[in-house]
């Protein structure tokens, strides 16, 4: 075989993937990116500063309750996917670590959402029935990620893909047809979102349980080696659940009206559409560096980063000569915001590059204590002097201190990725591999 022909039998299943990923998961994200931009036209700005608030926080709170566990299915497993035992025993174990933190850190995370939302005089139900919602959505959220994983494990995308079009486009069907009715309201754009991650997760759930066939069994060694893994990133985790919604919070606490917290809300909205590209991260990006062999590990990474800065350097640069267009898409409540899109699609750009940057690390356990730290410390240090210097009740301000933050991840994220090729990945115990593989046809 000449190398032209290596060439294409390696790259002809890639572009296959990613065709599948763009005409199916597409689909999906520009459902999710339909009905949330609705909601900026249509919601009025005090009810839609209320829907941001929600739907920012419960963000965060999804990461918060899954503390990286869900993404060390992928590199525990490796190559071993015929393996159906091992990843029946690290998903009971991935379960019962998932239930233990929810139960202590959902209470105390549902607390800090009534502290910081009661500047807002939203009234007591209103909140109460807000928390109701978290609570529940964030459960949710851990079942799918969880069982999500074992689709993309197995390489069951066909189903995946299925269950976020079902989801994506069921919601905006609904949504589209409440407008119609002249029925839409806030509650309606909460419940609709909350019944589309929750078809999801049980979609997933089921499937999964079809695939594997076997019943897993949680294990003090298999729960050992998802910590192990994990607590690394845990700093930065927790970290990043407040992080990626810094912008929202800090206007919330600082910001004199609702009127500006919506204008956050909806300028996040155009930051989503760098979504679909960031869900290809963990469906095609981390399997694929996760078995990819050494020797060509570092041309590969240099070569898909490289493509990545230049696509997200273009995107940000169009955000900058046509903010108008942009602008548009949110509608004439939000039609003044010209310098203030510019801003926000510049952050969201560079924390996708370093979010990128992040995933491949991870696939290939180049995941330290000190890069979390130094995240965690240098951001913190960023983001006390815009506090203790600059006005934060001015959304400029809040946006500027954003793309500093995301300057930081992405320095630390490459100091990382030099870390990982001199001094080599994280050393795991090889305990976790001693299950007799299960014969690769009983997975379907």
């Amino acid at each position: 075989m000449n190398e032209l022909e290596k060439a294409k039998a390696f790259l002809a299943p890639k572009f296959r993937q990613i065709l599948q990923f763009v005409m199916k998961q597409g689909i999906a994200v520009a459902g999710n990116l339909v009905y949330g931009l609705l909601c900026v036209r249509l919601l009025p700005v005090p009810e839609y500063a209320k829907f941001a608030v929600l739907f920012g926080y419960m963000g965060s709170l999804t990461v918060l309750l899954d503390m990286g566990i869900a993404g060390t299915l992928a590199p525990l497993v490796g190559e071993q996917i015929a393996n159906l035992e091992l990843i029946a025993n690290y998903l009971a174990s991935l379960r019962r670590l998932a239930l233990k933190l929810y139960v202590v850190a959902a209470p105390l995370s549902i607390l800090v959402f009534v502290l910081l939302v009661q500047r807002r005089h939203w009234g007591f139900w209103v909140v109460a029935q807000m928390a109701v919602v978290l609570l529940i959505a964030a459960w949710v959220a851990r079942v799918s990620g969880s069982y999500g994983s074992v689709l993309i494990l197995r390489r069951d995308r066909a189903h995946y893909y299925r269950a976020q079009i079902a989801g994506s486009l069921g919601s905006l069907a609904l949504l589209l047809a409440f407008w119609a009715a002249h029925r839409l309201n806030i509650y309606v754009g909460i419940l609709l979102n909350l019944a589309q991650i929750t078809y999801i997760a049980s979609t997933y759930f089921l499937r999964a349980r079809h695939l594997l066939g076997v019943k897993g069994k949680s294990s003090p060694e298999k729960e050992k080696a998802i910590i192990r893994l994990a607590t690394p990133n845990v700093p930065g985790v927790i970290f990043y659940s407040i992080q990626g919604q810094v912008t929202l919070m800090l206007i919330t606490v600082f910001g004199h009206s609702s009127t500006s917290v919506a204008n956050i809300g909806a300028l996040n909205r155009l930051s989503q559409i760098l979504v679909f590209f960031s869900q290809m991260n963990p469906i095609l990006v981390e399997p694929f560096f996760a078995r990819l062999p050494a020797a060509r590990l570092k041309r590969t990474y240099l070569l898909a980063l490289g493509l990545v800065a230049i696509c997200a350097s273009a995107f940000s640069a169009l955000a900058f000569v046509f903010p108008r267009m942009f602008l548009w898409i949110l509608g004439h409540n939000y039609s003044e915001l010209h310098s203030e899109v510019s801003l926000v699609i510049l952050a969201s750009a560079i924390q996708y590059i370093a979010g990128f940057i992040w995933v491949v690390n991870s696939s290939r356990r180049f995941v330290y204590w000190w890069n979390n730290f130094a995240i965690i410390v240098f951001t913190l240090l960023v983001e006390a002097s815009f506090i203790w210097k600059f006005d934060l009740s001015s959304i400029q301000n809040v946006l500027i201190l954003n793309i500093a933050s995301a300057f930081v991840s992405l320095s630390m994220a490459v100091a990382a990725t030099i870390y990982g090729f001199v001094r080599g990945p994280q050393k795991l115990d090889s305990a976790h591999l001693n299950e007799t593989p299960q014969p690769l046809e009983t997975a379907t």
